[in-house]
């Protein structure tokens, strides 16, 4: 399983330093040009996105005593992978002095200032909904871990009331064998015969 992990990391190295490459040269482009290299770099993050996914899987298949050092390397993958994220969504609002001043010309100072504050801005609320979203999340789950205990303690309070009542049928059932076992032995009593000594007659 390491040594599909371990390809997995060539191939993240690889696509990664093309991915690093072009959105160095986003800035420089504008028009259709630029818009190709944009695309192409999404298309090439999205591959990357799956190779984290795949590296992630084979993790989980790895021994126990070795994931640990598996899960940190994949971390830092991760780690990279934002950050290249966020490289490029500067790049794809971000020019050149030359090609800013070219489309822009003495507004390019004021607009990519802008740009960049809208950016930050979006970049807030995303981890502001992310933030949210885990909130929600640990919400949905308390709830239903307390109504799993409810569930349980409903039902714990059904044995107990039937265990009492098996306790009570009990009880009655003792309680009449005692009264018929007294009966019993009344009845007994009563109809044991008595004995009586006759005196001798006295001889003539």
């Amino acid at each position: 399983m390491s040594s599909d992990f371990e390809a997995y990391e060539q191939d993240f190295g690889t696509i990664t330093a093309e991915i690093t490459n072009k959105i160095g040269k986003i800035p420089k482009l504008s028009g259709e040009e630029k818009t190709q290299l944009v695309l192409n770099v999404d298309k090439q993050l999205e591959e990357v996105r799956e190779l984290l996914e795949q590296m992630d899987l084979e993790v989980r298949e790895i021994p126990i005593q070795s994931r640990a050092m598996y899960n940190s390397r994949l971390k830092s993958y991760k780690q990279e992978m934002e950050k290249l994220e966020k490289d490029f969504k500067r790049s794809r609002i971000a020019y050149s002095d030359e090609v800013r001043n070219e489309l822009l010309g003495d507004d390019a100072s004021s607009s990519e200032s802008q740009r960049a504050h809208l950016l930050d801005n979006t970049e807030k609320l995303e981890r502001s909904s992310r933030r949210l979203e885990a909130g929600y999340q640990i919400a949905v789950e308390t709830e239903q871990v307390g109504q799993e205990i409810l569930s349980n303690l409903h039902s714990d309070r059904e044995k107990i009331q039937r265990a009492r009542e098996r306790l009570r049928e009990t009880d009655a059932n003792l309680g009449k064998s005692s009264r018929i076992l007294t009966g019993m032995l009344r009845s007994q009593n009563i109809a044991s015969p008595h004995h009586h000594t006759t005196s001798p007659s006295p001889l003539s």
